[in-house]
């Protein structure tokens, strides 16, 4: 392992001197010019009156979560307690492997969906528990989208764009428990344990059990390289880009010691990825379990404690997130302009209905593939509902909500909620910058993990495979905080939301397998409860 480490770091420390001064908008320009054509793709805008022009992305991601919240007939609702139960163990039981071995059995002649040895093995062995699976997805969901994302939509969208978000969190999370329930239900398990799951595994062999599989192989395909994209983009350079910002902010700005010197910052947080990703999800899990948890309590804290410290503010507050949602007046084009601010930040936040969390999920020790499904959607209700909720609430009551902070940019945005934060707190943004660091790292190693499924699955599951793409991750953390990322940003944006496109696809129709998975798991559940 420290020989691997060592090699990384002579690997990365030519990069590291590549990026010097002047080199950050070099690397801008020249991202910006291979990738122009794909954001603009992506985000074509839809005219829907003269002031007001609507991503078309946001078309399938609103109406596919509407659609799986009825057709489930309001599981995030209804399973709630349910998947606060699951977190909690407290059905931990219904994995008995006794009983899970006879079931597999059956499965092994009466399943045409899935390969008979890799049921075998799914029956007795997983990777981490329900609790490290959230917290692993969690940890590349709940981060720098939930402070800087949330700046960004209310500066634009004002106050209003809160409750559009707070709705789509909602709507996601029967988007979330769909994806990841397949993730379980179409895994592949190696020998040696190690899983290899998400889209591209159930877009292949369910749509295959659909008599659909050439169709199925082409989405998992173009799946595959919009995750590896997506983990460079917005799970890797925006990420560590973000959290350089902030750290020579508090450092002195311009006088900073580390100005224009983003490549350390950068080589560091590379080496500190390097050390846990090298190890695989078990690794990753046994890190995430840990920061998530803290990192949330510290944000969530210093958040209660602006909130609860203007108190008297709380309702204006309220009034003007509901006000602003329906009769908006001259802000970002009107209502249609202020949901579609909530929409796309939200699903940037929380990744509903975008794939990537069934990656994580995939892993989990389990049975019963809705199992998983029901702890995932507590991702977007903890993500959107709770913690973006909480940042709108603090830049509000702070008044940062203004027209002159509209003209921000992306990479601006994360210091609008610090300075947020510091009108209320003086010296809170020096623990945000830990907060921040620390969101930036756990999300960064697990994209790693994402992008490394897409990976294996177009290149082989080789260990030379596996460090090729690993050392390039490394690599775009030392790029991703040393150019100034204008480009960047927008790529980072595209290859999530194109990610969405063949996921939805799938995810509509393979809604009636994922139904027989719930029903069977409920129907375990309270079997268990009458005997």
């Amino acid at each position: 392992m420290n020989k691997k480490l060592l090699n990384f770091i002579f690997l990365l420390t030519p990069i590291a001197i590549f990026a010097q001064e002047g080199v950050d908008e070099k690397i801008d320009r020249i991202f910006g010019n291979a990738t122009g054509w794909f954001v603009d793709f992506i985000f074509y805008q839809i005219p829907f009156s003269e002031e007001v022009s609507i991503y078309w992305v946001l078309f399938p991601l609103i109406l596919g979560a509407t659609y799986f919240t009825f057709y489930f007939n309001l599981i995030s609702f209804r399973g709630f307690w349910t998947s606060i139960n699951i977190v909690r163990g407290k059905y931990d039981d219904l994995e008995d492997r006794k009983n899970h071995k006879v079931e597999m059995a059956k499965l092994e002649f009466t399943d045409e969906e899935d390969n008979p040895d890799t049921i075998r093995v799914e029956g007795h062995e997983g990777e981490v528990s329900h609790f490290q699976a959230l917290t692993a997805a969690l940890s590349a969901t709940v981060g720098l989208g939930n402070i800087a994302g949330v700046a960004i939509a209310v500066s634009i969208g004002g106050a209003g764009a809160t409750f559009w978000m707070i709705v789509a969190g909602l709507l996601g999370m029967a988007s979330k428990f769909v994806e990841c329930t397949l993730g379980v239900k179409y895994r592949d398990i190696e020998a040696d344990g190690t899983v290899y799951g998400g889209p591209m595994y159930y877009l292949t062999k369910g749509l295959k059990s659909k008599g659909l599989g050439g169709l199925g192989k082409v989405l998992a395909g173009v799946f595959a390289v919009f995750v590896i994209g997506g983990s460079f983009g917005g799970g890797n350079m925006f990420q560590v880009n973000q959290a350089f910002q902030l750290v020579e902010s508090i450092t002195g700005g311009d006088a900073s010691f580390l100005h224009d010197r983003g490549w350390m910052f950068g080589l560091v947080m590379a080496v500190l990825v390097g050390i846990v990703i090298i190890g695989g999800i078990k690794k990753i899990a046994k890190v995430t379990d840990k920061i998530v948890p803290f990192m949330v309590v510290i944000y969530v804290t210093a958040s209660l404690f602006v909130i609860i410290a203007n108190y008297e503010m709380i309702g204006d507050a309220f009034m003007q997130i509901f006000n602003g949602a329906f009769s908006p007046e001259g802000v970002a084009g009107g209502a249609v302009g202020v949901l579609v601010q909530g929409f796309r930040r939200a699903a940037f936040s929380n990744e509903a209905g975008v794939g990537s969390a069934s990656i994580a999920h995939s892993a989990v020790k389990t049975k019963y593939a809705a199992s998983e499904g029901m702890v995932a959607l507590l991702e977007p209700f903890i993500d959107t509902v709770v913690v973006c909720t909480m940042t709108a609430l603090v830049l509000i009551i702070t008044g940062n909500v203004t027209a002159e902070n509209a003209s921000l940019n992306d990479a601006q945005a994360i210091l609008l909620t610090s300075g947020a934060f510091e009108s209320a707190i003086s010296w809170f943004p020096y623990v945000l910058t830990i907060a921040v660091v620390l969101f930036a790292f756990s999300t960064m190693i697990s994209w790693s993990y994402y992008g490394f499924q897409g990976w294996a699955y177009l290149f082989g599951r080789s260990k030379k495979m596996e460090y090729a793409y690993k050392l390039l991750f490394c690599i775009f953390v030392v790029i991703g905080a040393a150019a100034s990322l204008g480009s960047v940003i927008g790529f980072s944006d595209a290859m999530i939301f194109a990610m969405m496109v063949p996921n939805m696809i799938g995810l509509v129709l393979l809604a009636p397998k994922v139904k027989q998975e719930l029903n069977k798991y409920l129907a375990a559940i309270k079997a268990r409860k009458e005997s």
